[in-house]
């Protein structure tokens, strides 16, 4: 509310409570009453002094001829005439008392509707608070639970926002327009009414849209799709309405929505699994406030979602959500970029080098890298380090990729010799064939949930298309370890079954997706996976029984394949093989680097032998 507003409205109450005041005291003197013992009412009877009297059934009320001590009325209580006779022979003064039961008739009726109404009020503030936001009232859960933010409120930018060049480029152009709407309709050019950011989860689409806030310098009103729906029928389309209704008032200003699809699953896709009624007309609603507010008003409405398969149609098409803004995973470049950001307020060594530590996180998002950075800072805190080395950010690499360390998951000698012989077949394998991400970190200590040790890969560049020579490639690292363990133990283990489940899966999908099985030709045989309720279930059959029976054939080949692949590059390299698996039990733990000079340690011929054990 507007502060002039308020001071108007009290104003005019003060003025009306003085008059108020003013003329009940006028109103008391005029009807000013002396209430007198009836001993004296008797007494000035006697002396006639009385007009006139009105008797009631407990008091007797009139009229002064003369005003008495400047009251013109009076009243005062009846007494028994008997006892009044006997006392006035003896000169007492005596006066009546009215009893009256107004007392008990308040105690027992009124006080407990008080406190019926007092506890009515006191629980219904309760419920308002938790299903209509800290106003208060049951009333108020119709309103809009947006929180409001000015730009010295957000206080983001588009320099904090880094790794995302092509979105923070589309979205210029929406903070353009809220600045001089003039310069850019010039044309007749009008500003986009909906901005749907589309990404994974932690890729930064939240911090843009508050970016856009504090570069417009406008008012920015945040709210979660969630927040929309309650219990009560009717509620989410009400909150709608108030919301923009509260921009309206506000503009130019932006609206932005968080996880927009827990509010626009598209309508009448799941009739049997029951009606979401409440989440229709909340999105009902939606749709006709996108249709009825203009452009040229400043109100400009940001979405964000990881979901966009399931959003309504009518959201996405033209004139609602006009610009879809993609916000994906950083690349290399970007995940720099983003690491400048988050390490302004930390203190790093001079071993530290972002563009290392972006090499060493494919597939990190925004959020993840920030995580990464406060993982590190914790890491060096617990050593009581003054700076943030390189180490420092490995170890925190290490914790998010592959969990926490296991220290009293104590392994008894056979079980660690199976699992440095299992991690050093990957670690082999990844070495001889060409192409194959290099080694970074082989471990025997385990880790997470059930990873009794793991083997980390560097990438040397982001990759976006793979050809089935370099899938074949992953195959047989996979399979490596579970090779290792045939090969010098001469039995297999449970310690392969996630690489199984991995290597499986790629086969499949070079069978059925990418058109790589030479015997069943370049068809599609399935379609991308379904999701049911946020769940992802099996892809569609598009094959009969018969084609089903091939597909399974060639997966098998595919497997099997890479297996014996494997299987020779190991058996090649046995020797060498035994001697960093027992270098790796004495140390637990070795680099990339120390696996390097231990294979050139070995000789020249070790290099050109696992090169052709590769090829074979």
């Amino acid at each position: 509310m507007n502060r002039k507003q308020t001071g108007f409205n009290l104003a005019y109450v003060f003025v009306a409570v003085m008059g108020v005041l003013i003329l009940q005291t006028v109103w008391s003197r005029q009807q000013a009453v002396a209430t007198i013992p009836y001993s004296d009412f008797q007494k000035l009877v006697r002396e006639d002094k009385i007009a006139n009297v009105i008797v009631g059934q407990d008091q007797l009320s009139g009229e002064f001829k003369e005003p008495i001590a400047g009251k013109k009325r009076f009243v005062a209580v009846r007494v028994d005439a008997d006892i009044a006779k006997e006392l006035d022979e003896h000169g007492v003064e005596y006066r009546g008392q009215f009893e009256s039961n107004l007392t008990a008739l308040l105690l027992s009726w009124v006080v407990p509707i008080a406190l019926f109404f007092g506890l009515w009020i006191f629980v219904g503030r309760r419920m308002a608070r938790q299903l209509g936001g800290p106003a208060g009232g049951l009333m108020a859960i119709g309103k809009s639970k947006a929180k409001v933010y000015v730009e010295t409120d957000t206080k983001v930018t588009f320099a904090d926002v880094a790794g995302v060049d092509e979105a923070k480029a589309e979205l210029q152009e929406v903070v353009s327009f809220l600045r001089d709407p003039k310069q850019h309709g010039r044309l007749g050019a009008r500003m986009p009414k909906g901005v749907l950011l589309v990404g994974p989860p932690g890729t930064g689409k939240t911090l843009l849209a508050k970016a856009v806030a504090g570069e417009a310098g406008v008012p920015f009103f945040s709210i979660s799709g969630s927040e929309f729906v309650e219990m009560f029928v009717g509620v989410g389309a009400a909150r709608v309405r108030d919301l923009f209704e509260q921009a309206r008032a506000k503009a130019p200003c932006i609206i932005f929505i968080d996880e927009l699809d827990a509010l626009g699953r598209a309508r009448g896709t799941m009739p049997g699994l029951g009606g979401h009624d409440e989440k229709e007309q909340t999105l009902n609603q939606l749709l006709v406030e996108m249709d009825g507010f203009d452009p040229a008003s400043g109100i400009v409405l940001i979405a964000a979602t990881n979901r966009p398969e399931i959003l309504d149609p009518a959201l996405l098409r033209a004139g609602r959500f006009d610009r879809q803004v993609l916000v994906d995973r950083p690349d290399r470049v970007g995940r720099q970029q983003i690491l400048k950001v988050h390490t302004r307020k930390v203190v790093l060594a001079t071993d530290v080098k972002l563009e290392d530590v972006a090499a060493l996180t494919p597939g990190f998002t925004g959020a993840d890298l920030a995580n990464l950075v406060n993982e590190a800072a914790l890491v060096a805190t617990r050593g009581g380090a003054d700076r943030i080395t390189m180490n420092d950010f490995n170890v925190a690499i290490e914790r998010i990729v592959a969990g926490l360390e296991k220290k009293n998951r104590l392994l008894n000698p056979r079980e660690r010799e199976i699992v440095a012989h299992h991690e050093m077949g990957h670690a082999f394998v990844a070495a001889a064939l060409p192409g194959t991400d290099a080694v970074h970190k082989i471990s025997i200590i385990p880790r997470g949930i059930g990873a009794l040790g793991y083997t980390i890969q560097r990438p040397t560049e982001d990759r976006y298309l793979m050809t089935r020579e370099e899938l074949e490639n992953k195959m047989a690292v996979l399979l490596g370890g579970r090779a290792a363990e045939h090969v010098v133990f001469g039995h297999l283990s449970t310690g392969a079954a996630d690489d199984l489940a991995k290597a499986t899966d790629i086969a499949r999908s070079m069978v059925t997706r990418f058109g790589m099985g030479a015997a069943l030709g370049p068809v599609t045989y399935e379609s991308e996976p379904t999701t049911l309720l946020g769940q992802a279930y099996g892809s569609q059959r598009l094959y009969a029984e018969e084609t089903a029976r091939e597909i399974d054939v060639a997966v098998r080949g595919i497997v099997e394949t890479q297996f014996q692949r494997a299987q020779a590059i190991l058996l090649a390299n046995r020797a060498l093989l035994d001697d960093a698996a027992g270098l790796l039990l004495a140390n637990e733990t070795l680099s990339g680097v120390q696996l390097d000079d231990l294979l050139r340690r070995v000789g020249r011929e070790t290099g050109p032998r696992l090169a052709a054990a590769a090829t074979a």
